[in-house]
């Protein structure tokens, strides 16, 4: 071996360098990450060859001083914090104090800076001997890096770069990530003498919707649901997609702490969770979501590329991003995206002679007194079984519609039915035009809301094991049976520790009879070191619930009355997540007039 020596600065910043500086979309990051940091209020980028020939970014920050200037370029220096205690509650985004003094190292670099009315002095390093040139130059209140020749004198590195389109698009997302971060900051970019965009800052909701729009695209505005949800010390606001807009990779997610973009497998999970009921199998979500939280409760300073955070209370946050979701998804109604109007004329007679002709041609007999009121009066499932809640929805839809005669003023949501469609399909008008309802996927949702009201309103029924059954785990493992009692009690299990790394089992719910406990309760134990938290006992009941609900709804081919396809209308106006069925498939959708004339030219 050779002796032990002390390496050079230049070579010790350019193996710093492999940590920060992986390629031109990270020495864009880091250089965006100063700038905001200096109280930007507008950051313009130029590039050339993807950044590989020339990365400059501009701001209108607070500029450096001319005797900091080659400080800053110095290895160790920073401005963003000074004692160690600093380092537990991070307010910036950058402020390890290296990327520059790396981003030298590997490059031609230029920093021109004012901190003032007038003047400017400009700093320049070129990478072989670290020596900074410090030299007069005009420049207005705030600072310019030229980032040039990226990796010149790193020939090994340079080859491992990617096309120029490719290290564009990584530039063109990470500029993107810090322009949905920073809604508040202006943002340009060009390529290649080019402008891709130019984005003015947003602070009204209606501004930053559309900075989002312009980022995500239109189409994910319009299908996307605000959230805003405070606590104490806590907030989480943005966008999340609705479940029929999903994706097929997860491409369209982005999540930010104290606006910082992270990944994060707590938060991966709690979102996930959150869909769980209503996503597609093999989808994904897509979100725009900002997590505002105490500095000193997350820990930024885990990755050297500040990609990933450590929360101090992963459980809570994974409790309050899961249930915040989950109920934003839960009280989405078809009415949310469609509004009513007033009909026209008097749509009652009309009404009641359509629903008179499909009493006459009904294969169902209907109830004596039924009546064209078209909100239903529903068995409360509170109080009913779940084998009662499926027994009264299916006789309900047989008997047609009860109440007492009421007149109808207004359109409701999802409208009237006129038709059905080969037993598939109910078609039904509103004031927008025309509304095509999947039956059986719309009744299996609302008989799974009903199954699961009554499930919770029941309560659990615990089932003694003939033979307790004991299980080896971890000592671990053991513990978080010690520590969370109260959940597996809440839940129907008696799960008792049995030895330093045995449980015993001795009742599971009943519902789950025939079930292969052994390995629910490996995962939920699993989840609970992981997350702080489960929900598979729950999933796996409510997938239960799911099948009986998919057996209990309307089959295809049965003939529905016109009161009867109302009534399923009415209830899914009021139903939660009806939108989607047990398996995340969309319930119904929306023709408009306009939509229908342009299918027959109409106008032209």
């Amino acid at each position: 071996m050779s002796k032990i020596q002390i390496l050079s600065p230049q070579l010790a910043n350019q193996i710093a360098a492999g940590e920060v500086v992986e390629r031109p979309s990270s020495v864009l990051k880091e250089l965006c990450e100063n700038s905001l940091d200096a109280g930007a209020t507008r950051i313009d980028v130029e590039i050339e060859q993807g950044g590989i020939k020339l990365i400059k970014v501009r701001d209108d920050g607070c500029g450096i001083p001319e005797g900091q200037l080659p400080l800053a370029l110095s290895r160790h220096a920073t401005s963003k914090i000074t004692h160690l205690e600093d380092l537990e509650s991070v307010s910036t985004l950058g402020f390890r104090g290296e990327a520059l003094a790396s981003i030298a190292s590997v490059s031609r670099l230029a920093m021109t800076s004012n901190n003032g009315p007038v003047g400017g002095w400009k700093a320049v390093s070129e990478g072989r001997d670290m020596q900074v040139r410090l030299e007069p130059a005009p420049h207005p209140p705030g600072t310019s890096v030229e980032v040039r020749d990226l990796f010149f004198n790193t020939p090994a590195r340079r080859k491992f770069l990617r096309t120029e389109n490719t290290e564009y698009k990584r530039i063109d997302d990470g500029l993107k990530k810090l322009a949905l971060s920073r809604m508040d900051v202006s943002f340009s970019l060009k390529h290649n003498q080019k402008v891709q965009f130019n984005l003015r800052a947003a602070r009204s909701q209606l501004e930053q919707e559309k900075r989002v729009a312009d980022l995500c695209g239109p189409v994910f505005m319009e299908q996307a649901l605000l959230v805003d949800n405070n606590r104490t010390g806590i907030r989480l606001w943005g966008w999340i997609g609705l479940p029929t807009f999903s994706r097929s990779q997860a491409d369209l997610q982005y999540f930010f702490v104290n606006g910082r973009s992270i990944r994060d497998k707590v938060v991966s999970h709690a979102v996930r969770q959150a869909y769980q009921d209503v996503l597609y199998h093999g989808r994904h979500p897509a979100f725009v979501l900002f997590l505002e939280i105490l500095p000193s409760e997350v820990d930024v300073n885990v990755h050297p590329t500040k990609h990933e955070v450590r929360f101090r209370d992963s459980g809570s946050i994974h409790s309050f991003v899961a249930s915040t979701l989950k109920k934003a998804l839960a009280t989405d109604r078809p009415q949310d995206h469609l509004s009513g109007g007033a009909l026209e004329d008097n749509p009652a007679e009309d009404y009641r002679q359509q629903a008179q002709m499909s009493n006459d041609q009904s294969m169902l007999p209907l109830a004596s007194n039924s009546s064209h009121n078209y909100r239903p009066s529903w068995p409360q499932a509170a109080s009913l079984s779940i084998n009662e809640t499926i027994a009264g929805v299916q006789n309900l839809y047989s008997l047609g519609m009860e109440g007492s005669e009421e007149a109808i003023g207004e359109i409701p949501p999802l409208g009237f039915a006129i038709a059905q469609l080969k037993g598939v399909f109910i078609l039904a008008e509103n004031t927008h035009g025309l509304i095509i309802i999947d039956m059986h996927a719309a009744h299996e949702r609302i008989i799974y809301e009903r199954m699961k009201k009554a499930f919770d309103h029941e309560g659990l029924v615990s089932q003694p094991l003939l033979v307790p059954e004991s299980l080896a785990v971890s000592q671990r493992e053991a513990d978080r049976v010690d520590m969370h009692q109260s959940v597996f009690t809440q839940l129907g299990f008696n799960v008792q520790r049995a030895g330093l790394e045995s449980i015993i089992v001795r009742e599971i719910p009943a519902i789950l009879r025939g079930s292969q406990v052994e390995g629910l309760l490996r995962d939920v134990l699993s989840d609970l070191l992981e997350y702080g938290s489960s929900a598979r006992i729950r999933n796996h009941i409510n997938d239960i619930l799911s099948t009986m609900a998919c057996h209990g709804s309307v089959r295809a081919n049965r003939k529905l009355t016109i009161p009867e396809m109302n009534a399923l209308l009415r209830d899914m106006e009021i139903t939660e997540r009806s939108g989607q069925c047990n398996h995340g498939r969309p319930t119904w959708s929306q023709l408009s007039l306009e939509e229908l004339d342009k299918l027959f030219l109409r106008g032209r």
